[in-house]
């Protein structure tokens, strides 16, 4: 399962050891197409500079998500922005994938990865949210 294949109908038991591997995968996949460094996927996942070695664990599968409703939380808005991005520009592989990167009024002139980063899990969510509101939610 890869990102661009989760749709609303998918529910995911999160209690599931190979269900989160799965997720781990799938939001490496992600971070890799918005074009993150390595310190911007631990920031958005909420892990200390020191869990370097977690997101190859992740990107193999080799590692589950960590349960925890901080994290899980993090994951969940971070799909849903994919998901938001993807339904917003179906058409522009270009924009759904820099969209993050590009600066925005709406944020002060900051880009929603900036949002992100430094408002931690409510950025995460501000951004997620503000998706919605773009596509009539």
């Amino acid at each position: 399962m890869r990102a661009d294949e989760l749709s609303e109908a998918d529910e995911i038991d999160f209690t599931d050891e190979v269900n989160r591997r799965k997720i781990g995968i799938i939001i490496m996949s992600l971070f890799d197409r918005w074009n993150l460094s390595t310190e911007e996927q631990l920031n958005l996942l909420g892990l200390s500079p020191n869990s370097r070695a977690l997101l190859t664990k992740y990107r193999k599968g080799r590692a589950a998500i960590n349960p925890g409703r901080d994290t899980l939380d993090r994951v969940g808005w971070l799909l849903a922005t994919h998901k938001a991005l993807r339904l917003l520009y179906p058409e522009n592989e270009n924009i759904r994938y820099s969209w993050i990167k590009r600066r925005n009024k709406v944020f002060n002139n900051l880009t929603p990865l900036q949002v992100m980063t430094t408002e931690g899990i409510i950025g995460v969510a501000k951004v997620s949210r503000y998706l919605d509101f773009m596509r009539g939610m």
